[in-house]
């Protein structure tokens, strides 16, 4: 028996060198790895998963050489590295984990040394006061795919190849869970800032200064990754009905009166909409968290106009804090602010209302303290809930600092180096719980920036600020289907893009009527964007038009005909989310996660299913009347439009003309895509 491996039933613990590695069966097929550098295990640090795992059949297994520990269909094996001449102190693989599949013992996943004599897998480079630079290396293999990491604008669905940075940024989300088309997933339980290298060489996790390493690992297809993964940090609620509609966004709508008009013309056109917004600059201040009486002078009535019409308000609301706010001052002498181990509290210029010209240092409350969560749910509770708003969009919830300077950030939580990535999935929190507190079983909020396990708040989350062209709409379709390999289910772009289009140019019309095509097919329907030429940020910006009447008559009519369209699919797209809510499969799939035994299906980058039934081929191709389509064998396909049926395994070229995006039936299913009224 090796006096390096200690069995504790569910785990299995190697130690030497001081370094101390657990090996821990969490939930069926899968195991969570702990490696502390120096000294025990810590078991308070922040992640996303649940403090509890779902139990699974375990067995461990401890010799002279080597252990191993079996969690269902997944095998780990530790080395002790005493094997031959050389004692564990000089051997690079003492400790060594491999990773396999107990069903027959094909390696799934290995640690591998960087060197033969040092370094070791794993690196800790000490960074000051018990925290390390750690590194987890991987061996790579040859034709590997890897999906999922978040939300990224590099245009890739396969990230082999790729080094990702870990960090919030706008239009850029870490969510660190890595899908493996060999047959496994792996999430990164670490909010620390830092990158994953996917080279040919090898696979490299970085935290840039933490002080542990901890991953979770399950065996499995990916449609079985998504549903341990759900199991382990949590399920998304159900959709709520109402969500599931189309939503009415622009940069902005300045007043109350303004707000209203758009949402009755909806009525008067006897156009579908189920949710309006209420953009920024709509507060006294900045931190404020209430609505401006010069230009919302009746909130309260607003929200009941629009409940009799069968619309919900969003309205935005940000983690910033203005010097000029009246819990500015509250907030920073409490401590509910971010704060800094260099300089003042101040994190980023922003406008604000009675400054003129002039920005405002801006502060952001500390979403990972409980008690600043609590003290900002109580204003958003004050000024907003108590009149009957009761969807939020919490805009910059990265957050935007500017600069991104984390390794200078101090929160509740940790040092910003260790936890930043957390931020957001505890912004998201607060609505989550203060809605809950207050009897509401309806939760959702919208969200720029998350992180692994923000789906079991509700939390839904958009793409950023981005492009208005053809190539960004090509880069969302990849940056979608990641989303959903990264276990949000809840996910939408700003249909048209964001950074500027004008409603007037026929170029950009197309632009917009394929986007729109697309976004009826998404988990969220919405419609938003900054039409028109830059402006300078100031709290009277505001775009051009962007309903759907702002293209021109021709536009219009697609636009309505695919606004009823998602009405009639709404009980099918409620139906995935049950699905979602239920197994942790999310609604908009790539067509690999239905078809994993096809191999070209791997390939797909262009097109998706909507639940298992509707195969769904976007138009992002200025001009385009016709596309290339794969139809992924292991089924019949109907094309939705026309009646004809194929075989599965081939590609067909479908008609596309500007009114229509190509659509095809899984086998014997019958959605109502054409409009028989």
């Amino acid at each position: 028996m090796s006096p390096y491996f200690r069995d504790l039933g569910t785990a299995l613990e190697w130690r030497a060198k001081g370094e101390t590695l657990r090996v821990e069966a969490w939930g069926p097929d899968a195991v969570r790895v702990r490696v502390s550098p120096a000294g025990p295990l810590l078991d308070d640090l922040p992640g996303a998963l649940l403090a509890t795992p779902p139990p699974g059949e375990v067995r461990v297994k401890v010799s002279e050489h080597h252990a191993t520990l079996v969690s269902g269909a997944l095998t780990v094996r530790i080395d002790a590295g005493t094997e031959g001449a050389l004692t564990p102190e000089l051997w690079p693989s003492a400790g060594r984990l491999t990773f396999g599949r107990t069903e027959d013992g094909t390696e799934l996943l290995a640690e591998e040394p960087a060197h033969f004599w040092w370094p070791g897998p794993r690196l800790a480079t000490a960074t000051g006061n018990g925290h390390h630079r750690l590194e987890q290396r991987f061996r790579a293999y040859r034709g590997e795919k890897l999906f999922g990491l978040g939300q990224h604008t590099h245009g890739l669905l396969d990230q082999k190849g790729a080094v990702i940075d870990l960090v919030q940024r706008n239009a850029e989300v870490s969510i660190p869970l890595l899908i493996s088309d060999r047959g496994y997933g792996l999430l990164w339980n670490s909010p620390a800032i830092g990158r994953v290298e996917l080279a040919e060489t090898g696979t490299r996790w970085v935290a840039d200064s933490a002080r542990q390493i901890d991953y979770w690992i399950t065996a499995g297809a990916p449609a079985d990754v998504l549903r341990r993964y759900a199991a382990v940090t949590g399920h998304s609620p159900e959709l709520p009905g109402w969500a599931s509609g189309f939503w009415q966004c622009k940069l902005r709508y300045r007043t109350q009166d303004e707000l209203l008009e758009v949402a009755r013309e909806y009525r008067r056109r006897g156009l579908p909409l189920s949710v309006i917004v209420c953009d920024f600059f709509h507060w006294t201040h900045l931190g404020d968290w209430r609505f401006d009486p010069a230009e919302w002078p009746d909130p309260a009535a607003m929200v009941r106009e629009l409940d009799e019409m069968g619309v919900k308000l969003m309205v935005s609301v940000w983690p910033s804090v203005s010097p000029a706010s009246e819990n500015y001052h509250p907030m920073l002498n409490q401590g509910l602010l971010i704060g800094t181990e260099f300089g003042p509290m101040a994190h980023a210029d922003w406008p604000d209302k009675g400054l003129g010209a002039y920005s405002a240092q801006v502060a952001f409350y500390d979403a990972t303290n409980p008690e600043a969560r609590d003290y900002v749910w109580e204003r958003l509770r004050r000024g907003y809930h108590d009149l009957g708003v009761k969807v939020f969009w919490l805009d910059a919830g990265e957050p935007e600092i500017k600069p991104g300077n984390q390794y200078n950030l101090r929160y509740h939580a940790g040092p910003g180096l260790e936890v930043g990535n957390l931020y957001p999935r505890e912004n998201a929190r607060t609505v989550h719980d203060g809605l809950r507190a207050a009897g509401e079983t309806e939760v959702i909020s919208l969200n720029r920036s998350s992180w692994a396990g923000a789906q079991r708040y509700g939390a839904a989350l958009w793409s950023g600020d981005i492009g208005t062209d053809f190539a960004t709409l090509r880069t969302q379709i990849k940056a979608g289907l990641n989303v959903m390999l990264s276990g949000i289910p809840w996910w939408t772009t700003d249909i048209g893009g964001f950074h500027g289009g004008d409603p007037g140019d026929p170029a950009y019309r197309e632009v917009l009527v394929r986007w729109f095509q697309y976004g009826t097919f998404c988990p969220l329907f919405r419609l938003h964007g900054f039409r028109g030429a830059e402006q300078v940020l100031e709290p009277g910006m505001s775009g051009l038009p962007n309903e759907v009447w702002s293209y021109g008559e021709e536009a219009y009519e697609i636009l309505a005909a695919h606004l009823r369209l998602r009405e009639r699919l709404r009980p099918y797209v409620m139906e995935q989310m049950r699905v979602t809510s239920r197994t942790g499969l999310p609604p908009m799939r790539p067509v690999f996660l239905e078809f994993p035994g096809d191999l070209e299906a791997w390939r797909v980058e262009d097109a998706f299913l909507l639940g298992p039934d509707l195969l769904v081929a976007p138009v992002t191709e200025a001009g385009a009347a016709h596309r290339e389509v794969w139809l992924p064998a292991g089924a019949r396909w109907t094309d939705a439009w026309t009646g004809e049926e194929h075989a599965g395994g081939q590609a067909v070229v479908a008609a596309a003309p500007i009114e229509r995006i190509p659509l095809f039936l899984r086998d014997d299913a019958r959605l109502p895509v054409r409009d028989e009224s």
